[in-house]
């Protein structure tokens, strides 16, 4: 538990003194209200807000969201940016291992009672075509060369061979692919490990959900997006697999040794870094790339084949069913991002981990159609729950990075989960509420239950009501497939 005392600044921001450790270089800002903070004391995730604001180079504050907890080096649920001129730093621990795990939404023209008699239909299809769990590998494989193009074309790489479209790659973060990726900078293990696992889903949290909108709150963007009440959406939430863990080892062993060499000091290990100009920080940057381009290929796999499994049981044309893509975020990334500073335009290294980007209207990043809208941000929640759509803000921009949370975020650990819940009690529970669960084991069914997690609705209520994103509708599981 925590022993941090906290520094109120608002309903909605609180404050770790720079003064807590010395050699802190900024202090903390971490979002949340005072019900939250209840559960975010209940492990170190502050004091690692704190030690993330030793990195040199790190500006303004070491920042948290709402959903934050314990993770590997960085809290999940850590933004933090650095000065690449003035020494700043990447950390692969600001990234996490999962490289790019992030999530897409769908909108469908089909209505509730269109599918509510073939929901079990539906997710027994889904469950079946997808491969799912640790380790799962799927129909498309690939040999070395065209490995390397998925690392540096990502989602283009799936459109090319037909699986999606070019309006596609434009509802992707970055188009689908972010620029300076380079195969050389990859292990050998990690192309072994990602040869066969485009298009799996994978395990943990990640899932694929059938929702339905049951509350709108935002009506121009609603009607911007084409979104109603009742209205059949899908939810794709995976990452790198495999090939993303394999560089996150493999370049947090060796980033180690950069510490002694760059005379880096930090109370963790674990937030190994190097500068972001020096020649580790420069292929650290270019593999994560990598991988990045490969977690939005599998993204958008996954998703092809979830309209395949559409057109089966409704025997009509994906594209006749609307099954258009709104957007896909990452939620593990690092990237090289302008902003200003004190009146000066600064080249920031922004790390978010278990963050999502939340650009406001205007932005250039962002294709035409959400200009005036601003960017669409997928806030999931846990498979008894709600999940939210909203848009990201300038206040986001200037305040944070241009950064929001990326879920509800855990309370419980898998190992403390398995311990207290019962698999047949919980699955009760969810068929009662009209959700339908299939899983490829039950343990990973009790790890993900409802009371592992916070209440994604008072996340999202902090994330609003601080500015950082704008609610537009919510949905609530209809069927869920995980891992």
């Amino acid at each position: 538990m925590s022993e941090i005392k906290l520094e109120k600044i608002d309903d909605y921001r609180w404050r770790i003194p720079k003064s807590f450790k010395p050699g802190m270089r900024v202090p903390g800002i971490i979002y949340a209200d005072e019900k939250l903070l209840k559960d975010i004391y209940q492990d170190k995730a502050l004091e690692q807000v704190a030690n993330v604001a030793f990195l040199p180079g790190i500006v303004n504050y070491s920042l948290a969201m709402p959903d934050i907890h314990w993770g590997f080096g960085f809290p999940i649920g850590g933004v933090a940016a650095t000065d690449i001129e003035e020494g700043g730093v990447i950390s692969p621990g600001g990234i996490g291992f999962d490289i790019n795990c992030g999530v897409r939404m769908l909108k469908t023209n089909l209505q509730h009672e269109d599918i509510k008699d073939k929901i079990k239909d539906l997710v027994y299809a889904l469950f079946s075509d997808i491969p799912t769990g640790v380790g799962s590998k799927g129909d498309i494989r690939v040999g070395r060369r065209e490995e390397k193009e998925i690392m540096t074309k990502g989602s283009q790489w799936a459109v090319e061979q037909g699986y999606g479209t070019q309006e596609d790659l434009e509802c992707t973060e970055e188009y689908g692919a972010i620029e300076g990726a380079d195969p050389d900078a990859v292990s050998e293990r990690a192309y072994e490990r990602g040869k066969a696992q485009s298009g799996t889903l994978g395990s943990g949290n990640h899932f694929l959900e059938v929702q339905v909108i049951d509350q709108l709150y935002n009506r121009e963007a609603c009607d911007s997006l084409g979104l109603s009440l009742g209205q059949i959406t899908l939810m794709i939430h995976s990452g790198s697999r495999g090939f993303g863990y394999q560089i996150c080892d493999d370049y947090t062993r060796s980033m180690v040794h950069c510490l002694q060499k760059y005379n880096i000091n930090v109370p963790d290990r674990q937030l190994a870094c190097a500068p972001v100009n020096s020649p580790e920080g420069k292929q650290y940057l270019a593999a994560m790339r990598c991988a990045a381009n490969y977690a939005w290929a599998n993204r958008q796999c996954l998703m092809h084949l979830t309209r395949k499994v559409f057109e089966r049981i409704f025997a009509v044309p994906w594209q006749k069913m609307g099954m258009q893509l709104i957007y896909d975020v990452a939620h593990n990334i690092a990237k090289i991002e302008k902003y200003t500073l004190d009146g000066k335009e600064k080249l920031l290294c922004v790390h978010r981990k278990g963050a999502t980007r939340a650009f406001g209207p205007g932005n250039q990043a962002l294709p035409d159609r959400y200009k005036k809208i601003g960017q669409p941000v997928i806030i999931p929640g846990d498979m008894g729950r709600n999940s939210y759509l909203l848009v990201g803000t300038r206040k986001a921009e200037e305040e944070t990075f241009g950064s929001s949370c990326h879920g509800a975020g855990r309370v419980k650990s898998r190992t403390a989960a398995a311990r207290s819940i019962d698999v047949n009690v919980l699955l009760k529970e969810l068929e009662s509420k009209g959700i339908i669960v299939k899983a490829s084991g039950r343990q990973t069914i009790v790890e993900e239950a409802p009371q592992a997690y916070k209440d994604v609705n008072e996340v999202v209520d902090v994330v609003h009501n601080a500015g950082l994103a704008k609610r537009v509708c919510r949905m609530r599981p209809l069927g869920v497939i995980k891992g």
